[in-house]
């Protein structure tokens, strides 16, 4: 029977030959990812509770990122919490303030094609762009896995997106998820998102990371991409061990999608989303000229050495306006030092951006960079609900690290096209 590579990987986790869409089963976890909002803190009263142990501590990884560097006494106290937790459980892996866990798990190759990954964090689906299954749990389900090493799941569809073209100038990965935001829509529970055609193959590891990331927006359980010889060396790269048969875990040719999409991306311009949803994306041209309080680049869907290398393309040589403020959070301790070596971080900071600690920051409401009261943001976060980065009544665009540094730039929206042209102009009229 034909199967999608989430029908394969779920199959080997359950133990199954085969599964469907639909099946209920029980699958053996290979990795538990936590990080110090979800994990000890949420975990530790279970076990107590049960009187209980974990399954096995060496497939458990435990990433601060947070609540660090902790602004206040609680967030002290959470962080605390969190080192002992692993010292009493024995638990070594375990990275201390070293940045965005969904970022971090891959540089230290931890992820790879076929395991069954469960990870306390609704962005976790971010693993799927190194082959495997890896979706969110929340903290009830998370104490179950890791007193058993297993959890339960229902066998997902899956929604096939085939890429193809070349990117047009200022345009990346994160303006194909705003417009599936819009198009596919935010309601799309119990199914996966697969990612494949002739672009990936040329498309970088961490470009498919906010393919996989956003499949979180899109409503998926998670997003994936297929076993390549890129995939692969990257995860080779980076200290990971990949099996010989690593280049099998794919979708079956005649595998049965529940729907197939096709994107040429190479008539895609830069897309904007309005507040309150991601879902609320239009090209760049619909919002030119709404002032911007503030403009920032982090999280893990936003703040990697690529995201910053786009946003120093557009900021290079030039200030940011005095309208405005421009915020960088790398989104780890290797990224910041990759973004040194290389001049990126030295074009961004001359550029005026201000340096923001390598954690979730203000993506999540925490630490520096929240938003007041009526402020406007522009940001290469993931999502924008009301409230998410600041005061309730603060609004938030999401666009590419390309548009969020034009629009640093300018003092409003702005299309980097008409940066990268060589032209101040708001609007589309260079390259449309």
């Amino acid at each position: 029977m034909a199967q999608t590579l989430v029908q394969k990987i779920i199959a080997k986790a359950a133990g199954c030959a085969t599964v469907n869409p639909g099946d209920m089963v029980t699958c053996g976890v290979d990795l538990l990812m936590l990080h110090d909002g979800s994990g000890p803190r949420r975990l530790l009263p279970q076990l107590k509770k049960l009187q209980a142990g974990l399954w096995d501590a060496s497939k458990i990884v435990i990433i601060t990122d947070h609540f660090t560097p902790p602004a206040d006494q609680e967030s002290a106290a959470m962080l605390k919490l969190t080192r002992d937790f692993v010292k009493d459980y024995g638990i070594e892996n375990f990275h201390d303030m070293q940045g965005i866990c969904h970022v971090v798990l891959p540089e230290f190759g931890y992820l790879k094609p076929g395991m069954f990954v469960c990870g306390g964090d609704s962005h976790s689906p971010t693993g799927g762009a190194f082959g495997c299954y890896m979706a969110g749990y929340g903290w009830t389900d998370v104490a179950g896995i890791a007193v058993t090493g297993e959890t339960w799941t229902v066998v997902p569809q899956t929604i096939r997106i085939n890429l193809s073209g070349r990117f047009a100038p200022c345009v990346s990965a994160k303006d194909i998820m705003l417009l599936l935001c819009r198009t596919l829509g935010m309601n799309n529970s119990f199914k996966v998102v697969e990612y494949g055609g002739e672009m990936i193959a040329g498309l970088s590891v961490q470009e498919r990371m906010v393919l996989t990331n956003m499949a979180t927006e899109l409503g998926c359980e998670t997003g994936m991409i297929a076993a390549d010889e890129v995939m692969l060396g990257h995860i080779r790269d980076h200290g990971g061990v990949v099996d010989n048969d690593a280049l099998a875990w794919s979708s079956d040719a005649d595998a049965g999608y529940e729907a197939v999409h096709a994107i040429d991306v190479t008539a895609l311009v830069p897309q904007v989303a309005a507040p309150h949803s991601p879902a609320n994306s239009a090209p760049v041209v619909e919002y030119s000229g709404v002032d911007v309080d503030q403009c920032y680049i982090g999280a893990c869907t936003g703040a990697k050495l690529e995201d910053l290398r786009m946003a120093a393309q557009i900021l290079k040589g030039r200030r940011v306006s005095p309208k405005t403020r421009l915020l960088v959070a790398p989104a780890s301790a290797i990224t910041l030092k990759d973004a040194v070596a290389d001049g990126t971080l030295q074009i961004l900071t001359e550029a005026g951006a201000i340096l923001l600690p390598t954690a979730c920051g203000a993506c999540a409401g925490l630490g520096a960079g929240v938003l007041a009261e009526g402020e406007v943001c522009i940001s290469s976060t993931s999502r924008n609900f009301k409230g998410r980065m600041g005061h309730v009544e603060s609004h938030v665009y999401l666009a590419s690290p390309y548009t969020v540094a034009a629009s640093a730039l300018a003092g409003h929206v702005m299309d980097p096209r008409d940066i990268m042209a060589g032209t101040m102009g708001v609007g589309n009229e260079v390259l449309s």
